[in-house]
């Protein structure tokens, strides 16, 4: 199935339905195919997948990130005393 992106929009619950049945629904922009939905497996989770792409942890190796919490509070800070 394909779709453009304001169908996706406006009829997210229906496109959901058919992924669910087994279909692939291709998403277009401007007429051009941009991205694919398609049903996960059933034991496969969300930290299943994070994991096999290449771009999660890509910081995982800095110290300065080893509280994320901390890093966090530290950009919130104001800048100015």
């Amino acid at each position: 199935m394909e779709v453009s992106a304001k169908e996706l929009r406006q009829k997210t619950r229906l496109l959901l339905d058919a992924v669910e049945r087994g279909e692939e629904v291709t998403i277009t922009y401007r007429g051009r195919a941009r991205a694919r939905v398609v049903r996960m497996d059933k034991g496969q989770n969300r930290a299943e997948s994070a994991s096999e792409n290449e771009l999660f942890g890509l910081w995982a190796d800095r110290e300065d990130l080893a509280d994320p919490q901390a890093w966090v509070r530290t950009l919130r800070q104001s800048r100015h005393p």
